[in-house]
């Protein structure tokens, strides 16, 4: 996976006005509530990177 296609999947799976997942509706025609698992899994690989970078930095 490259590091930028966190942020896509952040940027195009937002909340819409009615709670849902705007990224999954659009995609995949699927009603699915928002945060979808593709959030979920977005932003704990982020957290990861930044935990990872952290660590390094302190050795």
């Amino acid at each position: 996976m490259k590091d930028d296609q966190e942020q896509v999947i952040l940027s195009v799976h937002v909340r819409g006005l009615d709670g849902l997942c705007v990224g999954c509706r659009a995609w995949w025609s699927r009603l699915a509530p928002y945060p979808c698992w593709q959030v979920e899994w977005a932003t704990s690989r982020q957290a990861r990177m930044i935990t990872a970078r952290f660590l390094e930095g302190v050795r």
